[in-house]
Parts: structure tokens; C-alpha cells; sequence
């Protein structure tokens, strides 16, 4: 299934996409597409539901993240070898993680604004998971029993703040709107192979990243599986995976987003966002 929230930002419904990619609403069987909903089993409530029994929903409204409230929004870094060497940085021999503030959270095709302070505001598309049952210090075999589905997400972050400012990464990835994911939450049932998916981002126009998720060096079962031993994942926690070469840090010179570009991006299977970064 293709999950979808959409209406005005604040006040989104939940929605799935029929056979035939139009828009059936959910509002009369969940409250919304958060935790809750993940908890109590959503992928089982709503698999014996005909989506074409369900109201259709007219025009075109908007579409907000299809994820609601996570808990918390999980990163790894340096996750493609072709990234870590245009970053300059060691390959990595474990998972390097850092978070997100939940409140970087944004729709698939809502303006994402240059903050003020962020001089060197980069991007990065990167597959994102999300878990559907809680656990901790599970098997690579079990992980994946625990992943809901997938989301498309963009790791925007600014240079400065996350290796100029000292202290940790984070903080030059948590701006208000800095992760954009959707437009669906795909449900793990409809991507045969997550690590066979082709992956890409445009910066007006110009294809900048262009790569596949079979190029990760750690994969979605061990990433979770690792995870797990650090931390309690919970239903919609959103963990996202990496990203490959082709970022504005490592272009030569450094290339950063100014204010007024158009950025799209996009996963097969999972989608595509589109964008301007305002001033």
C-alpha cells in the first residue's frame, strides 16, 4: 500500500493511493499515519481493505509528509563509499549515526526556506525506513519483520554548523524543514528489493546525484539490527540510510544551495519531491 496525509499542513488526513493511483481517504478507519496507528498493527488492519470502497477524494490537495509526529528521526552517515570518499572521510567499519530534530520534518513539495544562519545549506537524498514494531537488540534476520516501509527523504544539512561549529553533526541537520520525505510511505510488502532501487536528485535541472540503493554499505536489516543495539526503535521512528556521491560539499569548487533553486528527487518505487529552497 501507498500511504499518503494530505489537506492543509497542521491539519492532514490520512489517505491511501488505489490500483489506479487516485486518492481514497482513511480518516473513517485511523486517526492518522503516526505511532499509534503503527502500534496497534496498521499494515494488518488495513491489508484486507479494498481501497476502491473507500471515498474518493477529489482534486488535488496537498500532500504533507506521510508520516506523522515521530518519535524520533534516526540518521546514518557516510552509508555510500563514493560519499565517504568526496567527504573526504574514512569508509566506515560500523554505522555512523546521528539525529534529526522531528521538527525537521516537511511535506514532498512544500518550499523548504534557507535559514538565516545556514551559509553552506547542502543537500542529500537518501532512502528512508520506518519502523512498525518496537524492538531492541535484534537479529539482522529479525530487523526486517520490523520495518513498516520505506519513505523517499532529503537530509538537507548546512557544513558550517555540522563540521565548522564544533560538538556533534546534528545540530547542522536539524533546522526546521530539513527533511522532507514522501510523497508515500510504501509498505515493505510493495518493494521487492529495497537495495535495487535507483536513486537521484536535481539541482535546477541538472542531475547532481544519481545512483542505486544497492551501493550502501550497510543495508536495511543491519542498520536496524545495529540500531536496535544502541536504542529502543519504536513504531514511527524514521531512520534514514545515507547518501551517495554527488552532494555540494564534495563538488569542486564547493557548490551550496543560495536560496531560489529548484530541487526534485526521487527513489524508484517510492517517488518524487520537488521544491524551491526560498530566501
Amino acid at each position: 500500500m501507498k500511504l499518503v496525509r494530505y489537506g492543509a499542513e497542521g491539519s492532514e488526513r490520512p489517505g491511501v493511493l488505489d490500483g489506479q493511483g487516485g486518492l481514497r481517504d482513511l480518516s473513517g478507519l485511523l486517526h492518522d499515519i503516526d505511532a499509534q496507528a503503527l502500534a496497534r498493527g496498521l499494515q494488518d488492519s488495513l491489508g484486507a481493505i479494498d481501497p476502491q470502497r473507500l471515498p474518493k477524494v477529489d482534486g488535488s490537495p496537498r500532500l504533507g509528509a506521510p508520516l506523522a509526529r515521530p518519535g524520533k528521526i534516526v540518521a546514518i552517515g557516510l552509508n555510500y563509499v563514493d560519499h565517504a570518499k568526496e567527504s573526504n572521510m574514512p569508509i566506515p567499519t560500523e554505522p555512523v549515526v546521528f539525529m534529526k530534530s522531528p521538527s525537521t520534518l516537511s511535506g514532498p513539495y512544500d518550499d523548504v526556506p534557507k535559514p538565516e544562519k545556514a551559509v553552506k545549506m547542502d543537500w542529500e537524498v537518501e532512502l528512508g525506513i520506518v519502523i512498525g514494531k518496537r524492538c531492541r537488540d535484534v537479529s539482522e534476520d529479525e530487523a526486517a519483520q520490523n520495518i513498516f516501509g520505506y519513505v523517499l527523504a532529503n537530509d538537507l544539512s548546512d557544513r558550517a554548523f555540522q563540521l565548522e561549529r564544533g560538538g556533534q553533526w546534528d545540530k547542522g541537520k536539524s533546522f526546521d524543514r530539513f527533511c522532507p520525505i514522501g510523497p508515500y510511505l510504501v509498505s515493505r510488502d510493495e518493494v521487492p528489493d529495497v537495495h535495487a532501487l535507483d536513486i537521484w536528485l536535481s539541482v535546477d535541472g541538472e542531475r547532481v546525484q544519481d545512483s542505486n540503493t544497492g551501493q550502501m554499505i550497510f543495508r536495511c536489516p543491519t542498520i536496524v539490527s545495529y540500531l536496535s543495539q544502541c536504542m529502543t526503535l519504536e513504531p514511527g521512528d524514521l531512520v534514514i540510510t545515507g547518501t551517495p556521491a554527488g552532494v555540494g560539499l564534495g563538488m569542486k569548487p564547493p557548490r551550496f544551495l543560495q536560496g531560489g533553486e529548484l530541487v526534485e528527487l526521487g527513489i524508484s518505487g517510492l517517488g518524487a519531491q520537488k521544491y524551491r529552497i526560498t530566501k
